[in-house]
């Protein structure tokens, strides 16, 4: 077309359309050789999978062995291929771990989480060992996820990362992804003088508990201070060695007669 061009025998439309078709067929060519180099790898995969290393014995087929080393020193946690095959670039052979360098995952509800600080002490219990564990909050993390419960109600929780503070020696049985039971202690405090939840009540604006004075009830008001889902600890209001009504019924108040009956 170049050439017919020159003696002007055809147009330039003419060598533009000749120019694209041309264009456009060595594109197809190299498509296609792609393609080729595409199923002749599809192809030796699926010849490796057929080969089986008693014929590699048996032939003068050459097997280049490759050492893979673990990144760091621990024992093997999973093996994720058990038997011989092709695996693709990149693809995890096994999960490798230091089980004497553990630490703690537990997920806390969210409205939990917010009252959790690095630093916090942790009680470790019902891990199979005759005494609780020690353990400290080494981080809270900064984002929450949704999981569902076991009743199907969707609870947003995080994860906080718990270390263990006694020697490895003490917890050496406990491997990856076993169970435990942890407590975070949020505040504590020596001589505190404490009453449980089921003695209080709210009176007015504030917290009323019955105090037991020469067999007869009497209201006290008390202030409480810290408190979770059992006790409560008592400021003022209440004398160490004052007995108190565990559970106030309705026919409860102030002067009423009372007897005291073992629990």
């Amino acid at each position: 077309a170049k050439k017919l061009v020159a003696r002007k025998i055809v147009s330039e439309r003419e060598l533009d359309r000749a120019t694209k078709e041309h264009k456009t067929k060595q594109a197809s060519i190299g498509t296609a050789i792609a393609s080729i180099r595409a199923r002749e790898s599809e192809l030796a995969k699926a010849k490796a999978r057929l080969v089986t290393p008693v014929e590699i014995r048996d032939s003068n087929m050459e097997c280049n062995c490759l050492s893979i080393f673990a990144p760091i020193t621990g024992s093997i946690l999973r093996v994720l291929h058990e038997s011989e095959g092709v695996v693709e670039a990149g693809a995890s052979l096994v999960e490798i771990g230091n089980t004497s360098d553990l630490e703690i995952v537990v997920d806390f509800l969210s409205v939990d989480a917010v009252q959790i600080e690095a630093g916090q002490r942790v009680i470790i219990e019902d891990w199979g060992g005759a005494t609780p564990l020690k353990g400290v909050v080494k981080k809270v993390e900064p984002f929450g996820y949704t999981k569902v419960s076991s009743l199907g109600i969707e609870e947003q929780r995080v994860n906080v990362v718990i270390d263990f503070m006694d020697p490895n020696e003490v917890w050496k049985s406990l491997g990856h992804g076993y169970q435990v039971e942890t407590h975070v202690v949020l505040w504590e405090e020596n001589n505190v003088l404490k009453l449980p939840i089921t003695a209080l009540f709210r009176e007015g604006g504030g917290w009323a508990t019955f105090v037991v004075e020469d067999d007869r009830a009497r209201l006290r008001e008390v202030e409480v201070g810290k408190r979770n889902d059992y006790e409560a600890q008592i400021i003022n209001g209440v004398l160490k060695d004052e007995k108190v009504i565990l559970h106030p019924g309705n026919l409860i108040e102030d002067g009423t007669l009372v007897a005291e009956r073992p629990i």
